[in-house]
């Protein structure tokens, strides 16, 4: 099956805190807050939701399709993503403008606060599946955050072209209205969102719980390390998490998810082994810093799920 990833393609600037957010935040000076943070290192980095999420599913095995936009600084990011066996025919370059930036401060309780700079990001609605089928079919595609008004032309075009998609608001969900929201989640083949996005994504609609399991065919929700839930055909799949060896950096371990859910539904796997794909694919981008450097193979990816279910993957 071929797959094609919407979303942002960014450089992440990665910031650790020594301290803890909380100490330095009033609650009853909320309305007023104005804090600076002196952090201890900043590293650059590769990221963005599209791109992380193209580069988890490549490690295991498949070449997905991005279809972005991006700025005059990407040509050395593009060699890149080729080189690890992703497909950059759908990303196009914004002359005068830049790639879009993610700066994100952690602290000691992995707690973030972090800052989104658009760029050429906000370009991205000027795209369309309709150009795309000139690069090759098109049999699943992701919609994942990126400008909103591309967001919400994706998920109209994929009715109107009966492509299924799965629908990943996140981080957008506060720029969206509750009938965009809707209709994204509507026909979708899946909603993916994190538990608070849940609860955001809730009051946002004003759908319940069941409302949301009714609309999509397939909702997910993550829970950090609390695991994930699968809610499909009726019935719920609770999913374990795979404890880090060590932890490094939280930052793009949803989007690693992400990947392993999609190798489970290319390879048509029960939701009990996509769920835990999933698991294993977060928990290896969790154990090293920033979203597109750590490393596996397909066989060392099997000997580990192995050891963490006590089940072989035999795919």
């Amino acid at each position: 099956m071929s797959v094609l990833i919407t979303g942002s393609i960014a450089y992440d600037y990665i910031m650790q805190f020594p301290g803890y957010f909380k100490e330095h935040i009033l609650p009853d000076q909320i309305a007023n807050i104005s804090v600076s943070f002196l952090v201890d290192s900043m590293k650059k980095q590769r990221g963005g939701i599209a791109t992380n999420i193209a580069y988890n599913l490549a490690l295991l095995g498949e070449r997905p399709r991005i279809m972005a936009t991006v700025g005059q600084d990407f040509a050395e990011y593009r060699a890149w993503l080729e080189q690890n066996g992703i497909d950059t025919t759908g990303i196009v370059e914004i002359p005068d403008d830049f790639t879009a930036s993610f700066f994100v401060s952690t602290d000691r309780d992995q707690n973030q606060i972090a800052s989104f700079y658009t760029g050429a990001m906000a370009h991205a609605h000027t795209l369309s599946f309709k150009q795309q089928r000139g690069n090759g079919a098109i049999d699943l595609v992701v919609i994942s955050p990126n400008d909103p008004r591309a967001m919400v032309q994706y998920a109209r075009e994929c009715q109107e072209l009966r492509l299924p998609y799965i629908y990943d608001p996140s981080q957008q969900i506060i720029r969206l209205s509750g009938d965009e929201i809707k209709d994204g989640v509507r026909s979708s083949t899946m909603t993916i969102v994190n538990d608070y996005e849940f609860e955001m994504l809730k009051n946002k609609t004003g759908w319940g719980d069941d409302d949301v399991a009714r609309a999509t065919q397939t909702l997910i929700i993550t829970r950090g390390d609390k695991g994930s839930t699968i809610r499909a055909q009726g019935k719920q799949y609770d999913i374990p998490p795979v404890p880090p060896s060590h932890e490094a950096d939280p930052t793009g371990a949803g989007d690693a998810y992400r990947g392993g859910i999609l190798k489970g539904l290319l390879k048509k796997m029960p939701w009990e082994i996509t769920g835990r794909i999933g698991a294993l694919a977060a928990t290896y981008a969790l154990e090293e810093h920033g979203t597109q450097n750590h490393r596996y193979s397909l066989e060392q990816f099997e000997i580990r799920f192995r050891e963490a279910f006590g089940k072989a993957l035999g795919w």
